[in-house]
């Protein structure tokens, strides 16, 4: 007889599935008697991949956003190498199973599950969450028949600044012709894409997209070179024709296919507490160690002082071997990370930046050189976050390397427009012979 393992308050049991960075397993909290799930990930696989700062972000979103029709994330629990991520156990099947032993669904069935899988990705877009591995894999159905997504959120990537998604993932015959292409993607057009593609299997019971030649495959899906069968009505056929447009631009929105007549029959959109109190408290103590960690093991401290910077990294943050981007910070609005140069010693710039998070009023966290900036968002749907890191780069001469943690991308540029505005005493640009 296997010897029960306790992690916290649960009791772990067998396993019951693999994820991307690890495993997931059935677990019992041993207080309320609740089944969760609980996945498994290990510290070093997300210090090795760089992944702190986004798998927080997720971990925090998937946290936040709450909705019946997704699986929810109860809590997060560190170990001295891993950390458990505790779920909502669904105790009914994968929407998969149903498909492979009836075959296609009735219509009326099909636009309930389709119904539900909208009402899950308008909320997720919403709070700037993509899913983009959409599939009937990914969706379950719990004891009652009503549909949850799995893992949204945790597999969205950071987006670069300009909103666009850059990495092609997913299941091939499901994925957006935009995401095979390599210049940027929106996120939320490319889920809309695969819940179209999800609408179609339930009705067919097979695919629009399937060739075992991946060049075939892609081909097809770029022109979107696919017809309904006979027994889809009218009415479902123009509006999977207006999901499965390949033009991302003129691609049916959210909005639309909600206003849709075959959409709209029967439909009750679920009710559920917007305003329900979330705390993420679990979060910031499970990463502030794996934090301290990566910026010891990136890093060498030097008497307490700043990070310093070897030529690598140097080469790696100035895009290649252009180290004009480190001097001029208006070539960076384009990304994600942005950053700034200054020849005033590393103390007198993080009481600087300090001084105007607080003018801001923003929280300020400071420890080893690295501040992290928070307050809540423009539209009050969620968390703002800022991480900076000050970084030596040369003798008296210093780097700022600025990151969204948390928020929305546009907001970002805008805070970090009038952070530099502010900070304009301790920013050296020699290239407006300035400093």
């Amino acid at each position: 007889m296997n010897k029960s393992r306790k992690v916290g308050k649960y009791e772990v049991g067998r396993m019951v599935g693999e994820g991307t960075f690890g495993k997931v397993k059935f677990a019992r909290n041993c207080e309320t008697g609740e089944s969760v799930a609980m996945k498994i990930l290990a510290k070093s696989t997300i210090l090795k991949h760089r992944m702190v700062d986004q798998i927080k972000r997720e971990i925090s979103i998937m946290k936040i956003v709450r909705h019946p029709n997704i699986v929810r994330l109860h809590e997060v629990l560190a170990g001295r190498a891993k950390i458990f991520i505790i779920l909502e156990f669904v105790t009914g099947v994968e929407l998969f199973d149903k498909i492979v032993h009836r075959g296609k669904l009735p219509e009326n069935e099909s636009r309930k599950y389709f119904q539900q899988l909208v009402d899950a990705v308008a909320h997720c877009h919403s709070k700037g969450v993509y899913h983009r591995d959409l599939k009937p894999e990914n969706l379950l159905l719990d004891a009652y028949g009503n549909l949850k997504v799995s893992d949204f959120g945790l597999s969205a990537l950071p987006l670069q600044g300009d909103g666009l998604l850059r990495t092609t993932c997913g299941t091939p015959n499901y994925v957006a012709p935009e995401v095979l292409g390599d210049q940027g993607y929106d996120g939320a057009a490319a889920d809309l894409w695969s819940c179209g593609v999800i609408l179609y299997v339930l009705m067919a019971g097979y695919l629009p997209f399937d060739e075992r030649n991946l060049y075939t495959l892609y081909s097809k899906i770029t022109a979107a070179e696919f017809s309904c069968p006979y027994w889809f009505s009218p009415e479902a056929n123009k509006l999977i024709h207006k999901i499965l447009d390949p033009n991302p631009k003129t691609r049916i929105r959210i909005d639309g296919i909600r206003n849709d007549p075959w959409f709209k029959k029967n439909y009750a959109p679920v009710k559920y507490r917007e305003d329900e109190e979330v705390s993420l408290d679990d979060v910031r103590a499970v990463f502030e160690d794996i934090e301290d960690q990566y910026i010891a093991e990136r890093s060498e401290i030097k008497d307490g002082g700043p990070l310093l910077m070897n030529a690598f990294e140097m080469i790696t943050l100035s895009q290649g071997l252009n180290l004009s981007a480190l001097f001029d910070r208006r070539q960076d609005y384009v990304n994600r990370q942005t950053r700034f140069v200054s020849r005033k010693p590393a103390q007198v710039i993080i009481s600087n930046v300090e001084a105007v998070a607080e003018s801001m009023s923003l929280k300020v966290h400071t420890r080893n050189y690295k501040t992290r900036l928070e307050g809540i968002s423009a539209n009050r749907t969620g968390q703002f976050a800022v991480v900076l890191g000050v970084y030596e780069v040369a003798p008296s001469l210093f780097m700022v390397d600025v990151r969204k943690a948390a928020g929305d991308t546009l907001e970002y540029h805008k805070f970090y427009k009038n952070f530099c505005a502010k900070l304009e005493d301790i920013i050296w640009n020699p290239i407006e012979g300035t400093g």
